[in-house]
């Protein structure tokens, strides 16, 4: 009879849980956590603008040679010029495929890079001064991680550099000194660098799109013939037959427009 008691208080209790069970209401349904997102596709296609500094050196053949006839009077004598620049730059990329960059670009730099000329003929020395600088051209690269572009560029560009005011002509008439025109000179260039990102650079947290682009580049103007002129503007019968050729190191810092 005890055992039957047992059982019923335990049946009893059951049923009396379950019924209070019943009565609670229904449990809330677990919060959704959606998945991390997936992490960002980086792509070089797009514009960008950029700013920087660098160093040039100028260099130069020269002869003075009769004007007009153009027959060599002097030997060739080459020295050149030293200075620094400002830089500035736009251009568009387009990354082709997972690792190959291909792109196209215009930049200006205000340079100051100046030497000191010495005209063999008459005699004359004075200071020289590369002052700007204009290219425009073509570069393709290849992508060694996401951040990091190495590449090769080449194009077309020009110069100009400042009048000359040869003020030492122990040659000329007495008190009669010599000048060259200002002159712009053309021809095309090469080059090399690399660009990479400044996001995450010495352990700083810097916007993202800031690159940073180092680059070197050979530049290789067309001959021209510069005529020695009076103070006053008067043909002295020579002129100087210059060939020029540049070689500048720049490292500007790059915002790219489109950058994940």
């Amino acid at each position: 009879m005890k055992r039957i008691l047992i059982a019923v208080t335990a049946c009893v209790a059951l049923l009396g849980g379950s019924a209070f069970a019943a009565d609670l209401p229904p449990a809330a349904p677990a919060a959704y956590i959606p998945p991390p997102p997936p992490p960002p596709v980086f792509t070089w296609t797009g514009c960008y603008v950029g700013a920087g500094a660098g160093y040039a050196m100028w260099n130069q053949d020269a002869y003075t040679e009769t004007y007009p006839g153009l027959t060599a009077l002097t030997q060739t004598s080459t020295f050149g010029g030293r200075g620094a620049y400002g830089y500035g730059s736009v251009g568009c990329d387009y990354q082709i495929t997972q690792s190959i960059v291909i792109g196209a670009s215009g930049d200006y730099s205000l340079m100051n890079a100046h030497g000191q000329f010495t005209e063999p003929f008459l005699g004359g020395t004075g200071e020289e001064t590369q002052s700007g600088m204009w290219a425009a051209g073509v570069r393709g690269g290849l992508l060694f991680t996401p951040n990091l572009l190495t590449y090769i560029n080449g194009g077309w560009t020009g110069t100009r550099f400042n009048q000359i005011n040869l003020t030492s002509t122990p040659n000329v008439v007495a008190g009669i000194n010599a000048i060259i025109n200002a002159t712009t000179y053309n021809g095309w260039f090469l080059g090399g660098g690399t660009e990479t990102s400044l996001e995450d650079f010495l352990g700083f947290r810097l916007p993202r799109g800031l690159f940073l682009r180092n680059e070197y580049r050979y530049t290789y103007y067309s001959a021209k013939d510069d005529p020695i002129l009076t103070t006053a503007g008067a043909p002295t019968g020579g002129a100087v037959h210059v060939q020029k050729y540049d070689q500048m190191l720049t490292t500007a810092v790059v915002f790219k427009f489109n950058w994940q």
